[in-house]
């Protein structure tokens, strides 16, 4: 064989992997942390405000895995809270995402279900009001 042959023959391979790379890359899912990321971003500084609060109570929220299917919040003030929700987000998969209502109550303890959610990393984001001022708390998790 000559030259001419084996030059062909490379650009013919090099274009079938361009072409197989580029099928690939698209089909790839590309999800963004948050659809409205740009109003979020506008809101940040009431989210720094919220962090501050969090960290001026004496004690905190705590969010524990109990099991394999069930999240346990214990928390001494949950008598106080107005409104509030706990966000779990799953980074790899927006699809996973799972948000739960917080209630008012005299129990230290709130739990909710997660069997029908997937194993893996879950940001637990928990929003809450509080004696008229916003408080929020996020944690790592493993389900």
């Amino acid at each position: 064989m000559n030259w001419g042959k084996w030059i062909i023959v490379s650009f013919v391979l090099f274009a079938g992997f361009i072409g197989t790379l580029v099928v690939v890359c698209m089909r790839a899912d590309v999800s963004l942390v948050s659809k409205d990321y740009y109003k979020e971003e506008l809101e940040f500084q009431k989210q720094i405000i919220r962090i501050e609060n969090t960290s001026a109570l004496p004690a905190k929220p705590e969010i524990i895995v109990t099991g394999e299917s069930t999240i346990q919040i214990t928390f001494d003030s949950f008598s106080r809270i107005e409104a509030g929700e706990l966000n779990l987000f799953r980074p790899s998969d927006s699809a996973m995402d799972k948000k739960f209502t917080l209630r008012p109550s005299e129990s230290m303890i709130q739990e909710f279900e997660t069997n029908r959610l997937g194993r893996g990393l879950y940001r637990a984001r928990m929003l809450w009001t509080m004696d008229g001022k916003e408080f929020f708390h996020e944690q790592v998790i493993f389900i």
